[in-house]
């Protein structure tokens, strides 16, 4: 379902980015009209601050100190998280030249639950049994920094692409009175390549896309992540504007640390609303 969900969201992403350029192309033969200056293409700083109402999937294990990954448990189905949650996002863009940028982007999410446990749960050293009443939480951020090079670039429109870091961390805690209880956390700086672009579809108007995508097996990762973002732009005021979009995050990792054995698949899908101020 998660694959099929980002598949779609790929899809959407470039049959926009053929119909906006089929659109321009026409707009060049049919009419003499000025070319479109929206400021998503032209100011140099840009600020984003909104919400994300995101559908979230949550899966984990964690192993013995003596090692081993350990059991995968679903935190929604088996512990009671909710699937739907409303979260911040914020970013910041600053244009370094006509076609060199950076962009910082973060998004965190901290959930908690209780339920009566209807089937035994492992986590870590601690066995957690069917019947017993456990607190437990996943607290979740992902901070983006990345780097593009727009290849492409006019002033209606745009096309690049960059290499950042996704820097994900995870904390995750399950305590149960007369059991006992049992966390753990780690932060996963992941490197990434992306694609991205911007186009204008009137002086007020744009829609804007960018792809991350991920996979290695590096030091005590192993894993991919893919992230999908697709906007439409609307600016009625010169410094701000406002803007509707969807979102699309999937990380899969197993981590052979000192302090996490085991593995994690987490993903968000949703719909964001946010205020832009650029400058």
């Amino acid at each position: 379902m998660t694959q099929l969900r980002f598949g779609t969201v790929l899809l959407v992403a470039f049959s926009m980015f053929a119909a906006v350029m089929a659109g321009g192309a026409r707009a060049q033969v049919a009419t003499t009209e000025a070319v479109p200056n929206h400021p998503a293409l032209n100011d140099r700083f840009a600020f984003d601050f909104g919400v994300y109402y995101s559908t979230a999937s949550t899966s984990a294990s964690l192993g013995p100190s003596s090692g081993g990954t350990g059991v995968v448990v679903d935190f929604e189905s088996t512990l009671g998280f909710e699937d739907q949650n409303l979260s911040g996002i914020g970013g910041f863009l600053w244009r370094i030249t006509e076609r060199w940028r950076l962009e910082v982007d973060y998004f965190s999410l901290n959930r908690n639950a209780t339920r009566t446990l209807a089937s035994d749960v492992t986590w870590g050293d601690q066995t957690f049994t069917a019947g017993s009443t456990v607190s437990s939480k996943y607290d979740f951020y992902d901070v983006r920094v990345s780097g593009g090079y727009s290849f492409f670039k006019r002033r209606d429109k745009e096309l690049g692409i960059g290499f950042g870091l996704h820097v994900a961390g995870i904390k995750t805690a399950i305590e149960s009175t007369g059991v006992g209880s049992e966390s753990t956390d780690v932060t996963a700086p992941l490197p990434v390549l992306n694609l991205y672009g911007t186009f204008a579809l009137t002086n007020a108007w744009a829609v804007r896309f960018r792809m991350d995508w991920l996979s290695l097996n590096y030091d005590i990762y192993s894993g991919d992540l893919r992230n999908t973002a697709i906007d439409v732009l609307y600016q009625p005021f010169r410094n701000v504007g406002f803007g509707l979009g969807i979102r699309n995050f999937i990380l899969d990792v197993e981590i052979d640390d000192t302090t996490w054995h085991g593995k994690a698949r987490t993903s968000f899908t949703g719909p964001t609303a946010f205020m832009s101020v650029s400058f």
